[in-house]
């Protein structure tokens, strides 16, 4: 465990000489490196291949600099290693060609041995943490059981979801089972990356802000806490990332370290409304680094003032970095967090 790294002391709110960076996404299509893997391996080959994906999760901390490797995955091979068969179509992303809209399509869901045959997974943790040696912790991820099922029912992204929101009202009880043996298969398989050694785990809720409060505290946030409570953590921090909800007071009080935060929200009125109770991660808008430096510079200062001084903040996006993002941008944004933060934590 990096116990001394700034990403995990951050994490844990303890004092840190400056704000740690690292940032969504960084292992992917932004990287001419990655492009030039890309070219030669489809997307699926790539998570499955131990070799392949550490490289690339790798990458980012050689170019970038963050303070942190995130593991090159994706969050639905969970749902593709219960059965369904996944396709992930360069220009629509993931599809899964015959979606779950029944009780009975739950029940024919492979569920027992999950975790062994997502091993492919945790041999590239392992060799991930042989390559970086130590320089950098590792953050293992899954998406949380309702942005898992939003895939799983719908069969693809959507504009309005309104099938799966459908299936939750109109059959609940299957959407519970559903989301359960999600919840349950995500307990196992975030502990098996922690056992793996991965320093840290992320819970992405990508769909959370397709729910209204109470139907969120109903299919999402259920599942998200029960999920916080039954990690075996070992000290690992938990980070839980709900994108787009309208309160935090709930999520602060879940088992995890950290919230993330995404750009809709100022940073400094999500530490006031939780008491300062979690670290936060955040949140600055994926698009500004499509801006001039001078621009980039000026919204990293604005987001670190927003925090304020003291503990607990993890510079990041507000959502993953976009394929198009210029590396020399995203570089001079890392390098703004390091020069601008230290006189925050002075």
């Amino acid at each position: 465990m990096n116990e001394n790294s700034l990403f995990i002391r951050a994490c844990k709110r303890q004092e840190t000489e400056r704000t740690p960076v690292w940032i969504m996404r960084q292992a992917g299509r932004y990287l001419p490196e990655y492009r030039a893997i890309r070219e030669k391996h489809d997307f699926l080959t790539m998570c499955k291949t131990p070799e392949l994906a550490s490289e690339v999760t790798v990458q980012p901390i050689d170019i970038i600099k963050t303070d942190a490797a995130i593991l090159f995955s994706d969050i639905l091979v969970i749902p593709e290693a219960m059965g369904m068969n996944l396709d992930i179509i360069e220009s629509q992303g993931p599809v899964f060609d015959s979606p779950i809209r029944s009780a009975k399509a739950i029940e024919n869901l492979n569920i027992e041995g999950v975790v062994e045959r997502l091993n492919y997974v945790m041999e590239a943790v392992k060799m991930t943490k042989e390559k970086l040696a130590g320089r950098v912790p590792l953050i293992g991820f899954s998406g949380s059981p309702w942005t898992l099922a939003c895939y799983m029912v719908e069969g693809k992204g959507s504009k309005n979801f309104d099938i799966i929101k459908s299936f939750i009202y109109n059959e609940p009880a299957a959407a519970h089972r559903l989301l359960q043996i999600l919840a349950d298969s995500i307990i196992e398989y975030l502990n098996a990356k922690i056992r793996a050694g991965c320093d840290a785990v992320q819970i992405f809720d990508t769909w959370a802000s397709i729910l209204s409060p109470s139907d969120f505290e109903e299919f999402s946030l259920k599942y998200i806490r029960y999920i916080c409570e039954n990690l075996e953590t070992g000290g690992a921090p938990v980070i839980v990332f709900a994108k787009g909800v309208s309160s935090y007071a709930k999520l602060a009080e879940l088992k995890c370290d950290s919230l993330g935060v995404d750009w809709t929200k100022e940073i400094g009125t999500v530490r006031k409304e939780i008491n300062g109770t979690k670290a936060l991660q955040g949140n600055m808008d994926p698009t500004v680094l499509f801006a001039p430096k001078q621009k980039i510079r000026e919204e990293t200062e604005r987001v670190l003032e927003s925090y304020g001084t003291g503990a607990g903040h993890v510079f990041n996006l507000g959502h993953g970095i976009l394929p198009k993002t210029p590396v020399e941008n995203t570089q001079y944004f890392v390098e703004c967090v390091k020069e601008l933060s230290a006189k925050y934590h002075a």
